[in-house]
């Protein structure tokens, strides 16, 4: 997916979000945002594609901040969050049509930011958001198509708390005769998983294989990703992307088969997809 003049106010909006996280030194925050404008003024040009932009502009907001991991107390959250809702989520899985709502929960899983926006997993609200989108279902919905490419499923993650509702899916897939070799990023970016959280939460026990991408470019970079990455790539009987980032670079390259399972929360991205924005969105491509 390529840059959009929109992209501007919402990685400025980004930096400074993380720039807070970081530091209440308002002059390291203006410095911050401001090294965020320079890149944009340098590489948003048409025809870039909307991750490399992405990357530079966090890349050098973390040089400034001096800091490694904004997000480290936001994940921890985001975690947390989501933990106490996987029971929910589970009853909702094992009910009916085990696979078909897994997606579905990995999905909303996806549209939820866990602790950046503030959201209280101990409130009813939090159950009462779930249950809506748990009504309103797939609004693009391949997963009878992706069920039975799962043989050798390769799993690009994105965020800490969503990563929780991914295990769901994860373990239906293996009950299908799947084996998934999960993928996460290499070095901390945002609020996306990385082997620690991964190591942590115990998830790394609950698929065959884990990779990294090799560093903490968003989604994948081909260029600074481990040879065993992309050899699973090319091998996989199917490529499975959570979220927008990884949409937004693997729509880049040319791995065929791949399903992007993702929320789409931004107007680009709906666009880049031809659907509209807020879809529940599980599509295929061959």
């Amino acid at each position: 997916m390529k840059t959009h003049p929109r992209c501007a106010p919402c990685l400025l909006s980004r930096v400074q979000f993380e720039a807070e996280l970081s530091t209440k030194d308002v002059t390291l925050q203006k410095k911050a945002i401001i090294a965020g404008i320079e890149v944009l003024r340098k590489y948003m040009v048409d025809g870039a594609p909307a991750t490399h932009l992405s990357t530079k502009i966090h890349r050098e907001a973390y040089k400034i901040l001096g800091d490694i991991d904004p997000y480290f107390e936001k994940k921890k959250e985001s975690n947390a969050y989501a933990l106490k809702l996987l029971p929910f989520a589970r009853d909702f899985v094992m009910e009916k049509d085990h696979f078909r709502r897994a997606v579905l929960v990995s999905i909303i899983g996806n549209s939820f930011d866990f602790g950046v926006l503030g959201f209280d997993a101990d409130k009813a609200t939090a159950k009462d958001m779930m249950k809506k989108q748990f009504h309103h279902g797939l609004d693009v919905d391949d997963s009878d198509k992706i069920r039975i490419m799962l043989e050798n499923v390769v799993y690009l993650a994105d965020n800490c708390g969503e990563i929780i509702f991914d295990t769901l899916l994860f373990e239906e897939i293996k009950k299908l005769g799947g084996k998934v070799t999960l993928v996460v990023r290499g070095a901390p970016i945002l609020n996306d998983v990385t082997m620690t959280e991964l190591i942590e939460l115990g998830i790394d026990k609950k698929v065959d294989s884990v990779l990294t991408t090799g560093s903490n470019a968003i989604g994948v970079c081909l260029k600074e990703a481990p040879p065993e990455l992309v050899d699973a790539l090319k091998s996989a009987s199917l490529i499975i992307s959570k979220g927008m980032a990884n949409y937004e670079t693997m729509s880049e390259y040319d791995f065929k088969p791949i399903a992007y399972l993702l929320k789409t929360k931004c107007d680009s991205v709906a666009e880049a997809l031809e659907l509209s924005k807020n879809m529940n969105v599980a599509r295929l491509e061959l």
